[in-house]
């Protein structure tokens, strides 16, 4: 790989120049990176710091758009690691609370009677990741890139943002709430229309207020973190799963209570949240089309929002088996898919966040390739190697110390096995590492399909994880049981 260095650039001596056939523009200088040349992904990549008053660069679709001057972040590992640690940790505050509030209301009346609540549960916590950290990664790196200065710019962009968030969340609650009762009716062999409202009306009701919360922490910690000079990717994520899935849950627990105890005196309570939210749709699609920043999304995030939904819920149909045959793992399934989502999504958005910074729509960079080998994109040889690698390594004493914290908390006491608590970490390596490797495949496959890693990734990662996390957990469960030592049998004995 050669770095070389082009002459200054202007509209004068423009013609000589092989860039001269895209634009000309004012006077840049310009530097290019050969990495593999020829016809491959790989070819030049070519970075442009401008020189004149009027900060103009090229932008993805060779258009020539106002610039930001902005540089490649090269965070120091202690630094990358201190700013994850503690949302981290918070984070896992908050899984372990959804894991413990996710055991009591499964006990609770309306849990037992509509058993596709269940089904709804991954899907619903999942939106987090399908829709929030989406908007998270999108403003983390318009953050990075210097692109929120003015404020009448920041309050479009962001208000645009949550309107679009709304859109999906309300579509989105609806599509996931009908195949929750169409798998649910087929495998009970029974259904009834009263609970078919109530399951959509929960759902709906959910999915907008927790996002509606969740958005509004998330551009508070992005804004005070550029104003801070903190990498905003290293703290939304990971905040966003802080209290995301413990928002959710309560949410769906509250309403679903509220409308089953009112089933029959006020039916009608169902049927109006439909027609609420059917009336604000209109208003939030009109607001998305007209902002500049949100309009090209609404067309072209519909794919993965929905896929990941489909593959939530396959987790979610996971779950609805486990709960009836292994105790306590409600416990600890929305801790290993909260903290393997989160981790995978701190690391998706700074990959994103680099491939904008150093290179263009459909190149991709020199350093590396769409099927990496596993030990250079999880541990060395790739610039975001390093960050996987710390993730990893905090992930392991992270959901030892959860796992711990959980079982305490929920039994009263310490009850878990050496065996039990092996087991967990095993199945938890594995799913943290599957996540980051396909999140290398999966962000380097998108960029070179010229598809925004900002607006397609996270869904698929994070729906990914519920569904490995779910898998690997029962399988877990499956093995101490089968080796006599299954969770809490001493303690019932």
């Amino acid at each position: 790989m050669s770095i070389k260095s082009h002459s200054t650039l202007n509209e004068k001596d423009g013609k000589n120049s092989p860039l001269h056939s895209v634009h000309s523009f004012p006077s840049i200088q310009s530097f290019t990176i050969y990495g593999n040349e020829r016809d491959s992904p790989s070819g030049s990549i070519i970075s442009f710091t401008s020189l004149e008053d009027n900060n103009e660069c090229f932008g993805n679709n060779g258009s020539i758009n106002k610039y930001s001057e902005s540089k490649i972040i090269d965070e120091e590992w202690w630094r990358t690691t201190i700013q994850v640690s503690i949302p981290f940790l918070i984070a896992g505050c908050g899984t372990i609370g959804a894991g413990i509030l996710l055991g009591v209301v499964e006990q609770w009346s309306v849990f037992k009677a509509i058993r596709e609540l269940f089904i709804l549960v991954p899907a619903l916590i999942g939106l987090k990741g399908n829709l929030d950290m989406c908007l998270a990664s999108r403003l983390s790196t318009q953050a990075n890139l210097g692109n929120m200065t003015g404020w009448r710019e920041v309050a479009s962009m962001v208000f645009g943002n949550i309107a679009l968030v709304q859109v999906y969340a309300i579509v989105s609650s609806f599509i996931v709430a009908l195949f929750a009762i169409t798998v649910g009716s087929a495998m009970n062999n029974h259904f009834v229309l009263e609970h078919a409202i109530l399951l959509v009306a929960s759902s709906m009701f959910t999915a907008t207020l927790s996002c509606l919360i969740l958005d509004f922490v998330l551009v508070a910690v992005i804004l005070t973190s550029y104003k801070i000079h903190l990498n905003p990717d290293n703290l939304a994520t990971p905040l966003a799963a802080s209290i995301g899935d413990v928002v959710s849950l309560t949410m769906l627990s509250f309403i679903a209570s509220t409308l089953y105890e009112n089933l029959v005196t006020y039916s009608w309570l169902s049927f109006m949240i439909l027609s609420i939210y059917m009336c604000l749709l209109p208003f939030w699609i009109i607001c998305v089309i007209y902002n500049k920043y949100t309009k090209p999304i609404l067309k072209s995030g519909w794919v993965p929002v929905l896929s990941a939904l489909f593959i939530s819920g396959l987790g979610g149909l996971v779950l609805d088996r486990a709960v009836k045959v292994f105790t306590g793992f409600v416990v600890f399934q929305p801790i290993i898919n909260g903290i393997g989502g989160n981790l995978v999504s701190v690391q998706a958005s700074k990959m994103s966040t680099f491939l904008h910074q150093s290179s263009i729509f459909g190149i991709i960079p020199p350093h590396t390739k769409i099927w990496e080998n596993p030990l250079r994109a999880l541990v060395t040889g790739v610039p975001y190697g390093k960050t996987a690698k710390i993730l990893i390594l905090m992930s392991i004493p992270g959901q030892i110390v959860f796992i711990f914290v959980a079982d305490a908390v929920h039994m009263g006491q310490s009850t878990l096995s050496a065996l039990f608590v092996f087991s967990y970490i095993v199945v938890s390596f594995t799913q943290i590492c599957l996540l980051l490797y396909i999140a290398h495949v999966l962000i380097h496959a998108m960029w070179r399909w010229k598809v925004d890693p900002d607006n397609s990734a996270i869904p698929y990662l994070t729906a990914l994880g519920d569904l490995f996390g779910s898998m690997l957990l029962a399988l877990a469960f499956l093995f101490i049981q089968s080796v006599g030592f299954g969770y809490g049998e001493k303690t019932e004995e």
